[in-house]
């Protein structure tokens, strides 16, 4: 992976995991499908309005049919089972599962883009788990891990956002990446509008000042910068790599915790975060040879 790649992978992912600050203080004025839909229908507009100059190729046939599906699976349906998943359960708990989404994207990867996952970046996924399971302290008396049925549907909402770099990597390849993911947010904003769009505009409506900057927030950086970056990456480099800095979140998670809401810090807090990036260290690690090889190309 290029250093300037990893470099905007690890501000990518600090930026992720803030947006969870921001969903929570839009809770009060906003219902969670109307976060989703307001969201990802003013991003898929203001991509609509750039469409003349953007670059490359436009999908057609079969390719945008997919484009269209992958943008209702990855903009409807996953971060509304996410919020599901929650409902079900509890945050602590979907926190250490979303541990999980990297080693489900890599295997993934592994089945239909045939990609080579080296034991080294096994080892850091494995890390990462347990650097998760740390920072949340399941020893702890009151630890419960979620039912069958919350660790389902949070488990599927994995399996939907997998599918943005999945197909998405396939996409890239025979068209622009930008008009991919265009085409990925109007079809995902067609079917949130079509879910609960009167909803959503009724509540737009009487949003405070405060509240329109967190949405401005998980517009521009978050879906339109995030999904565009994550795009740009994986063109040139393995997914399961890239992936591998998911785990990044959970440990940003702690000083913004603390910082935004006063959390208190605690032992579990070290030692996962130490897992963590020592998983990090270990998965995204290349041999030397490897590296001069793609610095050649």
């Amino acid at each position: 992976m290029k250093p300037s790649h990893l470099v905007a992978l690890v501000g990518l992912n600090i930026f992720w995991a803030a947006s969870y600050s921001s969903f929570s203080a839009l809770k009060k004025d906003l219902s969670g499908g109307e976060i989703v839909t307001l969201r990802y229908t003013l991003a898929a507009l203001v991509m609509a309005l750039l469409w003349p100059v953007l670059p490359g190729k436009s999908p057609r046939g079969r390719d945008l049919a997919v484009a269209l599906g992958m943008g209702v699976l990855v903009f409807v349906g996953a971060p509304r089972l996410q919020v599901l998943g929650v409902h079900l359960g509890n945050a602590a708990d979907s926190s250490v599962l979303m541990a999980l989404e990297p080693l489900i994207t890599t295997v993934a990867a592994a089945l239909f883009l045939r990609e080579f996952v080296p034991a080294r970046r096994w080892a850091g996924f494995a890390l990462g788990l347990l650097g998760a399971l740390l920072l949340n302290r399941i020893w702890r008396p009151e630890f419960q891990m979620t039912t069958l049925t919350a660790s389902a549907v949070f488990i599927s909402a994995f399996l939907f956002e997998t599918a943005y770099s999945v197909l998405g990597k396939s996409l890239i390849e025979r068209a622009g990446l930008l008009k991919v993911l265009t085409l990925a947010l109007l079809g995902g904003a067609a079917v949130n509008l079509a879910w609960d769009g009167p909803a959503t505009f009724t509540a737009a409506l009487g949003l405070p000042a405060a509240a329109w900057w967190h949405i401005a927030y998980l517009v521009i950086i978050c879906t339109l910068v995030g999904y565009a970056v994550w795009y740009v990456v994986i063109r040139e480099t393995d997914v399961s790599l890239a992936i591998l800095t998911i785990l990044i979140q959970p440990l940003a998670g702690v000083p913004i915790a603390v910082l935004l809401i006063g959390e208190p810090l605690h032992w579990g807090q070290f030692w996962g975060g130490l897992a963590i990036v020592t998983g990090l260290g270990i998965g995204l690690w290349q041999p030397k040879v490897k590296l001069l090889n793609e610095q050649a190309k």
